[in-house]
């Protein structure tokens, strides 16, 4: 997903956060950043101290609390903290645990059927059973009725049925190992057969109804709360409830924090008041709490677009950057190198592009473009191009621009190009951009979410490139027979180890491709009030409400 609108593949995304500040011109200039000084909006109210509720403060406003229309951070990180699933990732592990189910699946040998055994004595926000039939009816509505996230499980699943009360059976078109993953996806959750309805279209944006720890107490378009649902069948929130207030700007985020006005801020600060923030906690002020993120960002290569139509000036690109700098420089050290597609949390981790190529390697990249006929006489030119509102990609763009201008002797020229977020997406896709800096927030943790979406193509050719697949929706093209067996191979293999063997295969293949260049991948940073406690981040980039506690 791209928090842009949760999902860079389809859409927009899963975060956000980004940065507008005085670009440091590499090696050469170095400026500090200014505080924003804007005052806090007059609807942010401060939680009194002894009511036991929380105040969150966010600039993720939700558009929608439908889970089968919900595909953006600010709408999907409040149905999780409003429902269940058939299964859910404990903090800091990608390893999925049983939730409204009781096991894992069992599977089929075929790999194909699915079925679930399911909790027994939980109720609905309006007191309605949950069993079987509940879930069959949100999992088909969840693909019935059209919403955003519908080809989540429409791609996969072919059949859902209750085989018993407390029995869920489902039959996938082909097979998908990272299946259970899914069901851990945050808007994948029951909702009261009584309260929704199945069709194309029938959305309920302004009510939610499902079986969580906490109801909806209220939704405005700037504030919302939630009660704790006593009937709740696990264990209570830690807290009296939650006050959301949604902010209009990172700014006045920033401000609002800082003037006590909520106990804990989350999404979307940028990475100057990030570090400013951090500083006054290591002095006492309140807390910091990072998490390692699953948030991962990539320079797409366009592989049907000249010059990149040669390999070794997309390898020169993989090693000129130089990943190192850029997280210094443009975030801080708020990142971590990403030298693979998948991040560093899944143990299929290899760093392919560190191996092969190093960072700031402007020798080896001069070497590639030489090779490749190009010279002081001759550059090579490419323009870089990214959603014009994500302040921290054009600082990126700006300092690559900088990178290549004082370290490759005129042999590699770039052209920086902003474009407004939607036509930016609507474009890659078309082919229309040889080079994008995209962000990517995933749907489930399982590495197969950071390769199929990016390098599977349905249907391409090595002299057209990807027409129609998750290359073309990301701006590469890129298209390679060997590459589409082995997603397949690794969908369809159940057995851990020998699944690992075709990651690295996989990671192997894109380092001498080159169709992405992966830049980094991001931490994430909770900040709270001092005498607040256990907060905590699921793997998915979501602040968990309910073990919060003042």
């Amino acid at each position: 997903m791209a928090w842009f609108s949760l999902s860079v593949r389809r859409w927009s995304p899963m975060t956000k956060f980004l940065s507008l500040f005085c670009l440091c011109l590499l090696l050469v200039v170095s400026c500090s950043p200014r505080q924003q000084t804007n005052t806090p909006p007059s609807s942010s109210v401060n939680t009194p101290a002894g009511d036991g509720r929380i105040t969150i403060g966010t600039t993720e406003k939700p558009r929608t609390l439908d889970p089968a229309d919900a595909y953006e951070m600010g709408s999907v990180g409040l149905i999780y903290n409003m429902s269940d699933r058939l299964y859910t990732y404990e903090p800091g592990s990608t390893e999925i645990k049983p939730q409204l189910a009781t096991a894992l699946p069992k599977i089929s040998q075929d790999g194909l059927t699915y079925t679930i055994p399911l909790r027994h004595s939980v109720v609905f926000h309006d007191d309605t059973p949950f069993n079987a039939k509940a879930m069959m009816f949100s999992l088909q509505r969840f693909m019935g009725n059209g919403g955003k996230p519908s080809f989540l499980l429409k791609d996969v699943v072919d059949s859902v049925k209750a085989t018993g009360e407390y029995e869920l059976t489902v039959k996938l078109k082909k097979q998908f190992a990272a299946f259970p993953s899914l069901l851990a996806f945050g808007g994948v959750c029951p909702l009261s057969p009584k309260a929704y309805e199945l069709g194309a279209g029938k959305f309920k944006p302004n009510i939610f109804i499902g079986t969580g720890p906490y109801k909806l107490a209220s939704f405005g378009p700037d504030s919302l709360k939630f009660d704790v649902f006593e009937k709740y069948w696990g264990e209570k929130p830690a807290n009296k409830g939650i006050n959301l207030q949604i902010l209009s700007s990172p700014a006045n985020l920033f401000n609002t924090f800082r003037t006590n006005a909520v106990d804990v801020a989350y999404l979307s600060l940028q990475p100057d008041q990030i570090r400013s923030l951090e500083e006054a906690a290591k002095r006492g002020d309140w807390q910091a709490i990072t998490a390692q993120g699953s948030v991962v960002s990539y320079m797409a290569l366009n592989r049907n677009q000249k010059p990149l139509d040669k390999v070794e000036v997309r390898q020169a690109l993989a090693a000129m950057v130089d990943r190192p700098l850029l997280n210094q420089r443009v975030l801080f050290g708020q990142a971590e190198p990403l030298y693979s597609m998948m991040p560093t949390t899944f143990n299929v981790y290899q760093s392919v592009f560190k191996d092969k190529y190093g960072d700031g390697n402007f020798d080896k990249a001069k070497q590639l473009l030489t090779a490749a006929g190009f010279s002081k006489a001759n550059p090579a030119k490419l323009q870089v191009w990214y959603p014009s509102s994500y302040f921290t990609l054009a600082s990126v763009a700006q300092t690559l621009k900088a990178l290549a201008d004082q370290k490759m002797d005129g042999i590699l020229q770039f052209e920086i190009s902003p474009v407004e977020g939607a036509t930016f997406f609507r474009d890659n896709a078309k082919g229309l951009y040889p080079v994008s800096l995209i962000d990517w927030y995933p749907d489930f943790l399982d590495a197969d979410n950071y390769v199929q979406p990016f390098l599977d193509c349905q249907k391409g050719s090595a002299a057209k490139g990807c027409e129609d697949g998750g290359s073309q929706i990301q701006g590469s093209f890129y298209y390679s027979e060997a590459m589409n067996k082995l997603i397949t191979q690794q969908r369809q293999e159940q057995n851990p180890e020998a699944r690992q063997k075709i990651f690295a295969q996989i990671q192997q293949q894109v380092a001498a491709d080159v169709p992405y260049v992966p830049l980094w991948q991001k931490k994430d940073y909770v900040f709270a009030r001092n005498g607040i406690s256990t907060v905590q981040l699921n793997p998915t980039q979501f602040l968990i409400y309910k073990t919060i506690k003042k």
